[in-house]
């Protein structure tokens, strides 16, 4: 029994390859539309992917970090009140540990700088440098001067566009405020050693840098810490084990949080990418069915007395069926091939980065750079294949139902 549906598989399998090809230019215009489509499927995702990547990375770049740890009412406000000591020795092991790429220690606070002329809201941000650099936590241009050498350097680094707000300029002193824990005003002078530039002009407009130790002193807090800022070694969407690890490490009584809690809108934009995704590809593949559809039914309207004397001769609805859809499926897979051999050869040259600095202005504004660097992603070339097959059998289901169904006498007297 076995050896005979094998057979039948076969023999099945040899007439729909034949029939295929028995209108070879209505086939090869078929495979040439298939191939196109699915073509545009994976390098627009790939192109519109690499995008969004970069968006969501940068975002990651200026958290900075997968996972950030503070004090509970830290996000809530986000004074010096609300702040960590430094890790302990269990914490210290985590962040030592296989699962984290980098990580460092921040003071991050609200605070006035004053210049001679003006004087502007501020967020200092006191950081380890050797760290911030190498890891590129600091993840900006420096246009200007030279970057904080260590903990305790006296120096200031700050945007290129509070710098012209506050009508200074490197090498100037300037003044910086703020409040210590128990609400005192504090104060203390600091020469503008650097200067920035950011891909958006609110980071160069608020974000200031001073080295750890020297605000952690202005600010009377000891060793004490506002945040812990950690980068995985894992793909940046998979954060699951690190926040685990983490969390577990930290203890209950601070808050351990993904970059996809500590800001939705770019967590948003990865489901509305995937969801974006899907569709694309489904109205793709829609105008694809069209000529699908159209191609399977020519072919069985042809072929009508033909089918009908197999159907008189004994074989089953079931197997005309089968037929019609395996010339289907082979028509799909060949299409599939094409189209990705293709997509693969057009988007690994253009890995290297695509030049897009014409619209700069307006990627910068969405949180982009100025190149675009497609991203091939397996996941997104499976789910174009699989809406392909899926659909396109589904589609095909119609007219090779159709066809399974024709009344044997009637199909022979057809002319």
């Amino acid at each position: 029994m076995k050896m005979v549906s094998l057979s039948l598989l076969k023999t099945t399998f040899t007439l729909a390859w034949r029939n295929l090809w028995r209108n070879y230019r209505r086939t090869i215009i078929m495979l040439a539309a298939i191939s196109l489509g699915v073509w545009a499927m994976i390098f627009m995702t790939a192109l519109m992917r690499g995008m969004v990547d970069e968006m969501v990375l940068n975002g990651i770049r200026s958290l900075p970090g997968q996972v950030q740890i503070h004090h509970p009412g830290y996000r809530d406000d986000p004074t010096v009140v609300h702040r960590l000591p430094p890790p302990s020795q269990s914490l210290l092991n985590s962040l030592n540990g296989e699962h984290v790429k980098a990580w460092s220690t921040r003071v991050r606070v609200p605070a006035v700088l004053s210049s001679e002329r003006d004087t502007r809201g501020v967020v200092a941000i006191g950081i380890e440098p050797n760290v911030e650099w190498e890891q590129k936590f600091f993840n900006e241009t420096l246009v200007q001067g030279r970057f904080l050498q260590g903990n305790d350097d006296r120096g200031l680094v700050i945007g290129k566009k509070l710098a012209e707000q506050l009508e200074t300029r490197l090498g100037k002193r300037v003044v910086l405020m703020s409040q210590d824990p128990d609400n005192n005003v504090v104060d203390k002078g600091f020469r503008i050693v650097g200067i920035y530039s950011a891909r958006l002009p609110a980071t160069e407009e608020r974000l200031i840098y001073a080295g750890k130790t020297t605000l952690q002193t202005l600010l009377n807090i000891n060793d004490d810490i506002s945040e812990i800022v950690v980068e995985g070694n894992n793909d940046y969407r998979d954060t699951l084990i690190l926040q685990k690890e983490l969390a577990e490490a930290a203890g209950e009584d601070v808050e351990t949080l993904a970059w996809q809690q500590l800001d939705s809108y770019l967590s948003s934009m990865i489901d509305m990418m995937d969801g974006f995704v899907l569709v694309w590809m489904v109205v793709v593949f829609l105008a694809l069915s069209f000529g699908l559809v159209n191609t399977l039914v020519m072919a069985i309207f042809e072929r009508v007395r033909e089918i009908g004397l197999m159907l008189a001769l004994g074989m089953k609805p079931g197997h005309i069926l089968l037929q019609i859809l395996l010339e289907s499926l082979l028509l799909l897979s060949l299409g599939l091939l094409i189209g990705n051999v293709t997509a693969y050869l057009a988007i690994k040259p253009l890995e290297s980065g695509i030049d897009i600095s014409i619209v700069a202005d307006g990627m910068a504004m969405m949180g982009a750079g100025s190149m675009l660097y497609p991203a091939l992603k397996l996941n997104d070339v499976l789910l174009a294949n699989g809406v392909v097959i899926i659909l396109g059998l589904l589609t095909s289901l119609l007219p090779a139902w159709r066809a399974s169904h024709l009344n044997p006498i009637r199909a022979l007297t057809k002319t």
